[in-house]
């Protein structure tokens, strides 16, 4: 156990950091998504990306209780943008 007030590790800085750049990236990829759409190109690679190079269509579910299923990919995604839940799964 580390003592409080003591540096963080060589190690757990570097999982400090890499925490915090995910959730920037996915911050700027929401940006991107709610000023140009979900058939942005870029958007769309990065979507198909996050689901092994296809995009669901369709309805989907949700790892959400209060939001069990979407219309579609984009709503999801455009929903969990506007929360701020940047990490929540299909």
């Amino acid at each position: 156990a580390h003592q409080q007030g003591t540096p963080l590790s060589n190690h757990e800085y570097h999982q400090f950091f890499m925490s915090l750049r995910a959730a920037q990236r996915a911050r700027a990829a929401c940006l991107i998504r709610l000023l140009y759409g979900c058939q942005n190109p870029l958007v769309r690679r990065l979507d198909e990306y996050e689901n092994h190079g296809v995009i669901p269509e369709g309805p989907i579910c949700s790892e959400m209780p209060e939001f069990p299923s979407f219309t579609d990919f984009c709503s999801f995604s455009l929903y969990r943008c506007t929360r701020k839940m940047y990490f929540v799964k299909v």
